[in-house]
């Protein structure tokens, strides 16, 4: 069990920090006055949780998020970086087509973190587990030289089979739900410097998944589907190889927003290319039967036979990379 860290005696610094509180001290205030969804059967305080699986399987994910290489405390408050972690891995349970029903929490940071930082990120955890009607069941802290959070995600399927990026077929149409390109249109502009506009640097800082939307496509027929985390090309690149189909995304089927219009034009920067390439909007993309597509989804190309690839209008993008790989060279 790791040891919490108590301060000198009379150092009132050290006592709002994780020092002065320590581990336990920490935990309460991660669980205290939290209200937990009926799925949760144990909730936090033992050994560990347990959550309702009526359909007798359970869909997990992981995501961790790294201080310094997927967000920076100067560009997002703590609470916003909470959200993000929660909303990167619930949205890939609806990626699934399945329902989430709880969350999973693992902090490791200094012992000289301010309490602050660590109220506003359990603070914005809750409240995007809350968005998606589940709870913080459980998790683990750790002493870190580097602020690192981990979050696991659980979700029910509710009967239904899981979709997967393996399904789509020639034939069938192509389409997106949730919005893309913000993020990184936000990005672009806090690595300038600047702080404006405001929603669409607020769109980097706390995305906005469609949960309901997996679930719905999944009802709908979806044949494959896949959260958009690291950019639509590159996501659309897994589909494609897993499913053995060539995907040809219309540019003109995007409605182009105004703002980013403006952002581009301000910074020199085509917005098609962060439509196309820009992650951590965790909009989803799916293929269906077609030519219908579910409400609130939007038809943006067609899978066609072929070697395994994505298109844009019928071309292979050539405006750089399609999105974010942490390994890349």
């Amino acid at each position: 069990m790791p040891t919490s860290f108590p301060p000198p005696i009379g150092d009132a610094e050290a006592e709002n920090t994780l020092a002065g509180i320590g581990e336990f001290g920490l935990i309460s205030r991660m669980t205290t006055g939290r209200v937990q969804p009926a799925g949760t059967l144990l909730g936090p305080g033992d050994d560990a949780a347990v959550v309702a699986a009526p359909d007798g399987r359970v869909v997990a994910c992981t995501d961790v998020l790294v201080e310094g290489v997927h967000f920076r405390l100067d560009w997002s408050a703590p609470d916003q970086v909470g959200r993000k972690a929660a909303a990167a891995n619930l949205a890939d349970v609806a990626a699934m087509g399945a329902v989430p029903t709880a969350l999973l929490v693992g902090l490791a940071c200094r012992k000289d973190t301010a309490v602050e930082t660590l109220t506003g990120l359990v603070d914005g955890l809750w409240a995007e587990a809350e968005l998606a009607g589940v709870g913080v069941v459980g998790g683990d802290v750790a002493s870190s030289p580097t602020l690192v959070l981990s979050v696991t995600a659980l979700g029910s399927l509710e009967g239904r089979e899981p979709v997967t990026r393996a399904g789509a077929r020639p034939g069938e149409v192509l389409a997106l739900c949730g919005r893309v390109g913000w993020s990184a249109a936000g990005l672009a502009v806090l690595a300038r410097g600047f702080r404006s506009p405001a929603a669409v640097v607020g769109a980097h800082r706390v995305p906005e998944p469609p949960y309901a939307a997996g679930p719905q496509a999944a009802l709908a027929g979806a044949t494959s589907m896949i959260d958009i985390s690291d950019g639509l090309i590159a996501d659309l690149g897994h589909v494609a190889r897993a499913s053995g189909v060539l995907l040809d995304v219309r540019s003109r089927a995007f409605d182009m927003p105004a703002r980013l219009v403006d952002v581009g034009a301000a910074l020199g920067v085509d917005p098609l290319h962060w439509l196309l390439t820009g992650g951590e909007d965790h909009a989803l993309a799916a293929t269906f039967p077609g030519p219908e597509v579910p409400e609130g989804w939007t038809t943006i190309g067609a899978v066609r036979r072929g070697e395994p690839a994505v298109l844009v209008d019928g071309r292979l993008y050539d405006g750089g990379p399609g999105g974010w790989d942490h390994f890349a060279r």
